[in-house]
């Protein structure tokens, strides 16, 4: 279960290790985008950062939605829209909680993925973070309904958006900056699908305590 604390201290995690990767992501947006991704996130968590040592409530919709104004108004880009629609989504189906559990974890996940489809007017295969977290639903879906372990439908989750962000160096973008490039976008591993994964690993490692 995670409760308010343990949510904060994830977002916490979180932010360290967009801050630790902020060149990197930089660096594969320079190959087919602005070249600012890192940095955008970068400042985005830091603002968000500072934001959940002001929040005191247990809500947890309450702290999903604060996340998500803050990501808004503080990524410069696209992704800003996108992340924090997608924590605004998750905030939804938060109502009244003052914890999670794995159940609730892909709810969250579901919402996210619907608000960003319809905020992006994106789909699977377009070269996004789309392409790394629609096959972690799904495996942790598939997880889920197995009545694997909550370790192994976390685990499950990582491992397919890794393999998703992994499999967007042989798609040619059709969304967003990328798609200018067309064929030559081919080649290159999507920034947004690269946060994507390092945010669930960090997750992941967060709540089974490995972080």
């Amino acid at each position: 279960m995670v409760d308010a604390k343990k949510l904060k201290e994830i977002f916490l995690d979180i932010g360290e290790v967009i801050e630790q990767n902020k060149l990197y992501l930089s660096e594969l947006d320079g190959a087919i985008g602005d070249g600012d991704h890192g940095l955008n996130m970068s400042k985005g968590f830091k603002a968000l950062n500072d934001k959940m040592s002001q929040i005191d409530t247990d809500d947890i919709s309450t702290i999903l939605k604060t996340c998500g104004m803050t990501l808004v108004s503080t990524v410069g880009g696209s992704s800003g829209p996108l992340y924090g629609t997608a924590f605004m989504k998750g905030a939804l189906v938060t109502v009244n909680k003052t914890s999670l559990d794995v159940n609730d974890y892909m709810n969250i996940l579901q919402q996210a993925l619907d608000g960003i489809k319809a905020r992006g007017k994106s789909k699977e295969g377009e070269k996004t973070l789309i392409d790394a977290l629609l096959p972690a639903i799904t495996a942790g879906s598939k997880a889920l309904s197995h009545n694997k372990t909550d370790k192994e439908i976390l685990n499950a989750i990582s491992e397919a958006a890794k393999d998703g962000m992994e499999k967007t160096i042989d798609i040619i973008a059709t969304k967003g900056r990328a798609s200018y490039l067309g064929e030559r976008s081919k080649g290159h591993q999507d920034p947004g699908a690269t946060s994507m994964y390092l945010i669930l690993d960090t997750i992941t490692k967060k709540v089974l305590g490995e972080n």
